[in-house]
């Protein structure tokens, strides 16, 4: 943006300007959102890349300062629409540059959602359909050393600045990145099975470009061991107050006062124990909530294989679909088109969601991670994937990009503040509970525990790295300061899970500090607005009504979620 032209005249226009910029230097970008499909390259990790985007993210202010000051002389008033648009993308660059200026970047290595992921991430999202495809597929591949090299370069100068990430964060990668190559147990690479479904024309082409990426992948994992993690050696896992507040503001869209959330969590903490309690009398009387627990997943309903389980979930989402359109949602078109996938080796412990590119021709995805798991216990995935799928991640993101007649593309794509879709997809948890959808016991336990899940985390999230006190009441090591050991053992305690989830759990509230309060925060946000505004309207409210007009007014931060949906 060298110099406003007359067209970008309005915040929308400028929000839509900055989306692509911001794909033509960011190919992830321009993947995920259905752009440029012929091209290659990979994301510059490099920090001139992450400088270019700082200073776009700077040009785009200045101009949405000069067209604000515009309008205000000229006496022109923007619609609502625009007001939000403006509002989003001030509060949203001013939050990332903080993050840039900081240098956080140069210690952004943690196992899920980091710039590393970026490199193989993006080929899950590229067409495969044509040998044009798989022709651009193998030059990504090609491309993926030269990213991996500046991404180096980035991690090492934060080394020569003292900014690195925690042992904890590069022992966790690591570990990743073996699974990516296969190599360590003699089994296939990621990048080898990915291109085993290319043309055989282009055979040679994709078997070398995957053998070229594979090993470049070995290699950083090896100078991330070798080099990196003896830097990091006394790198504390807490982050501190003022880096916690920072990343907490852009993870929440707003700002957050971790003395209330603590607490508030633990109101709600002692409230979902009491209730898991009574569940599980339902279906093992006389048992507490951990025998139940390890009861369900010895002798209730299992589904046995990746494909089995795959194919389930789809039934469970597809269900869902039918069950709410019409009725609490509409639900119509490539909206009704959402696929399960099992994750691919090396990914975060947690299921997660990829939303449709802008046109639809790529759907949204959920993604169940197996970690060598072939025997799946159901009770803890049926409100899992109301989460991931409909009414959660899924209905919300498609929905936005459906709206993009009358939203900006900002505000449906890189404007979306986490706090704001977690909290959707936690509250639709909430909502087929109320619904009715979660009356079998086993599955109404799960739903619970997924709700103890982020209660746990804004608790231990805030506690672990402030270093905060355990209170008197909380019947576990009270009066105690939190720790990663401390947080494992609470989690241990009073959430369904196994080792290898809790590790991955633990490892993620520390590497992205703040991300994980903002589903509780999120949910009470959304929940709040649609209790207002059921108190505004009285006999006039419509849930559904309230549903479609909350699921068309595109990202906000937490800041004005809850003011905006008591409006509607």
């Amino acid at each position: 943006m060298s110099g406003m032209s007359e067209k970008l005249s309005t915040p929308r226009r400028i929000a839509d300007d900055h989306v692509a910029q911001v794909a033509a230097l960011d190919p992830m970008i321009a993947t995920r959102l259905g752009l440029s499909p012929g091209d290659g390259r990979q994301p510059d990790l490099s920090p001139q890349g992450f400088e270019a985007l700082a200073e776009l993210a700077r040009r785009t202010l200045s101009a949405l300062d000069a067209v604000e000051r515009n309008a205000e002389k000229d006496g022109v008033v923007f619609e609502d629409v625009e007001r939000n648009c403006a509002r989003l993308l001030r509060e949203r660059l001013t939050a990332e540059l903080a993050l840039h200026e900081a240098g956080d970047h140069f210690r952004e290595l943690r196992n899920v959602n980091s710039p590393l992921h970026k490199v193989r991430g993006i080929f899950t999202l590229m067409p495969t359909d044509t040998d044009e495809d798989w022709a651009t597929v193998a030059g990504r591949l090609r491309n993926l050393p030269g990213a991996l090299d500046g991404y180096r370069t980035t991690l090492a100068e934060g080394i020569a600045g003292g900014l690195l990430c925690a042992p904890r964060q590069a022992r966790a990668v690591i570990g990743q990145l073996a699974a990516w190559t296969g190599r360590d147990n003699g089994g296939t690479s990621w990048f080898a099975t990915f291109v085993a479904g290319g043309p055989e024309g282009l055979r040679p082409e994709l078997d070398a470009a995957a053998d070229r990426a594979t090993t470049a992948v070995a290699g950083f994992r090896d100078w991330l061991r070798d080099t990196y993690l003896p830097a990091a050696d006394g790198t504390p896992d807490a982050v501190g107050r003022e880096r916690y507040l920072r990343s907490a503001r852009w993870a929440n869209g707003a700002g957050v006062d971790p003395a209330e959330a603590y607490a508030w969590a633990w109101e709600e903490f002692h409230r979902t124990v009491a209730e898991m309690r009574t569940e599980a009398g339902r279906i093992l009387p006389g048992g507490g909530v951990r025998e139940t627990m390890d009861h369900l997943n010895r002798h209730g309903h299992t589904v046995v294989g990746e494909e089995n389980i795959r194919a389930w979930l789809q039934q469970i989402t597809d269900e869902a679909i039918d069950a709410l359109d019409g009725t609490h949602f509409d639900i119509s078109g490539p909206l009704r088109r959402v696929e399960t996938r099992i994750a691919p080796p090396g990914s975060s412990g947690a299921p997660y969601y990829t939303g449709p590119s802008l046109d639809f021709s790529r759907p949204g995805r959920a993604y169940l991670p197996t970690l060598g798991q072939q025997s799946f216990p159901t009770w803890e995935l049926v409100s899992t994937w109301y989460h991931e799928g409909v009414p959660g991640h899924h209905l919300q993101t498609a929905r936005w990009t459906a709206a993009a007649d009358r939203l900006s593309r900002y505000q449906i794509t890189l404007g979306a503040v986490s706090a704001n879709k977690e909290g959707w997809a936690l509250y639709a948890e909430r909502l087929m509970d109320e619904l009715g959808f979660l009356t079998d016991p086993a599955r109404r336990l799960g739903y619970l525990d997924k709700q103890m899940l982020r209660i746990i985390r804004v608790i231990i999230d805030i506690g672990m790295h402030l270093e905060l006190t355990i209170p008197a009441d909380s019947g576990f090591h009270p009066g105690e300061r939190w720790t990663p050991g401390l947080a494992t053992a609470f989690m241990a305690a009073h959430h369904g899970s196994d080792t290898a989830r809790r590790t991955s759990e633990i490892d993620r509230y520390l590497g992205w500090p703040g991300q994980a309060i903002g589903y509780k925060l999120g949910e009470r946000a959304w929940l709040q607005g649609r209790e207002a505004s059921r108190r505004r309207l009285g006999a006039g409210f419509d849930l559904r009504t309230w549903h479609m007009k909350a699921l068309t007014q595109g990202s906000l931060g937490l800041a004005d979620l809850a003011d905006d949906l008591a409006s509607l």
